[in-house]
């Protein structure tokens, strides 16, 4: 995602990525898209029609492999494909070996202790992971603070909503203002916008992220009346069974495992100055030490597994070759597009990041906006248009949201409520409950901040 240095060193819009290609623009017939459609369609109805089938992670990889493996072989048909389907191979290497590392390190810090699973404890977690999401990114942020929530709020007879809102906020709109807060952020930072341009977003986040929250804090007070209130007394135990209820909070694993995920955020601010694959075998080296070095008990009482990891990565590796062809045709389309006007930036970028990676869509809209602008490239963009690099940002980091493929934490928090017990929504209800939640929030950021 962000530390795809696929779309950072690429040609860009006239070549969707494919950086070190032929000169020429990588042309691919609009019907090669059509895989990725139909992984899309697969992902979001398969579990409703066949979810017995679809459960397992051998099946899900059957459909990546049989949608995606003919798009590789298209693509070495293809003048300047090779290049394209290589960089989102390096690119999914370096996504799945970010996502491990995290998850895995993560997984050794344990928040022990009971806190009561109340609105005004959740919206203070909620909070705080969108505050820490832009020093460790969405997807650090997610992978620490996601299982202790799901852990307080175990007890509870209506809790589905909880991670949906974790989602929203700690996996996506926290993220805004920082270049590590999200990966299209940090391709920006990357391609010459300067470090601290994105903390200017904060009118931005503090309407977003207020109001979501404003929305679940609503949502949860609704959700805690209707709790019997014997299922949260009956029990003398907290969320752990061997830990007292009311147990002062402790943390066990910061000293060991909270290094090395500050040294997983050094390799990807570096990773600019690291050939492939030197980054991923330091974050592979720094998940080793994980691994080696925390006992087991932590990851036990954590439920720490790889199922979900491994969800993830078959998934995963038919959507990024997939969607290239999709992105080409992007690039290659957009400026006949008609797109001028900061809310359509916002909405354009929005709604192509809830569907395909919002890196490399990022990367395309911003070109796309320095060229209506004549700004010469995305480093000239906070001087010569800030208002549509903000849409540009401001899109690809709310929206991806919208779904659950939108962001990499996305399919990951999913993954790790469903295996904790949390009814999760299918993927079609999920992008409906988004749309109820989000759309008039985004809507409103639209009237404020990109109207003109």
């Amino acid at each position: 995602m962000a530390w795809r240095l696929i779309a950072a060193s690429a040609g860009l819009v006239v070549s969707a990525g494919a950086a070190g290609a032929a000169d020429a623009p990588v042309r691919v017939h609009p019907a090669s898209a059509l895989p990725f459609v139909l992984l899309l369609a697969a992902v979001a109805v398969l579990p409703m029609v066949a979810g017995h089938w679809w459960h397992p992670n051998r099946n899900k990889g059957l459909v990546a492999a049989l949608l995606g493996l003919p798009v590789a072989a298209y693509l070495f048909t293809v003048p300047g494909g090779p290049a394209v389907l290589w960089h989102e191979v390096e690119g999914y290497v370096s996504f799945i070996v970010l996502l491990t590392a995290l998850y895995a390190i993560s997984g050794g810090i344990v928040l022990r202790g009971d806190l009561p699973p109340t609105p005004a404890v959740n919206a203070g977690l909620l909070l705080s992971g969108a505050a820490l999401a832009n020093l460790i990114g969405t997807t650090g942020a997610s992978m620490l603070l996601v299982r202790p929530v799901l852990r307080i709020n175990a007890r509870r007879n209506r809790r589905a909503h909880v991670p949906v809102f974790f989602i929203f906020l700690v996996g996506n709109t926290g993220g805004l203002l920082t270049p590590l807060g999200d990966p299209p952020l940090f391709l920006g930072f990357l391609q010459g916008v300067p470090f601290g341009w994105t903390l200017g977003l904060w009118p931005q986040w503090l309407l977003v992220n207020g109001l979501v929250l404003a929305v679940f804090v609503v949502w949860d007070r609704l959700a805690d009346r209707g709790e019997a209130p014997a299922a949260l007394s009956e029990h003398e135990t907290g969320p752990e069974p061997d830990v007292p209820a009311h147990a002062p909070l402790r943390v066990e694993g910061l000293w060991l495992n909270g290094p090395l995920l500050l040294g997983v955020v050094g390799v990807v601010l570096f990773k600019k100055h690291l050939p492939f694959p030197a980054g991923e075998l330091l974050m592979l080296g720094l998940t080793a030490a994980s691994l080696w070095k925390t006992p087991r008990p932590w990851r036990e009482a954590n439920g720490f597994s790889w199922g979900p990891m491994a969800e993830v990565a078959v998934l995963f590796a038919g959507i990024f070759v997939a969607m290239a062809p999709a992105l080409v045709l992007l690039a290659e389309r957009g400026a006949g597009l008609g797109v001028s006007e900061p809310w359509q930036f916002f909405w354009l970028t929005g709604v192509l990041s809830s569907l395909l990676d919002n890196a490399p869509t990022y990367l395309t809209m911003a070109h796309l906006a320095a060229a209506v602008n004549g700004c010469g490239s995305i480093a000239d963009l906070p001087a010569c248009a800030p208002h549509l690099l903000a849409a540009v940002s401001c899109g690809a980091v709310f929206m991806g949201a919208n779904s659950y493929i939108g962001n990499g934490p996305n399919f990951m928090v999913k993954a790790i409520a469903e295996e904790a017990g949390y009814p999760m929504p299918s993927f079609g209800r999920y992008m409906l409950i988004a749309g109820a939640v989000l759309l008039p929030v985004f809507g409103l950021v639209t009237l404020v901040f990109f109207r003109g």
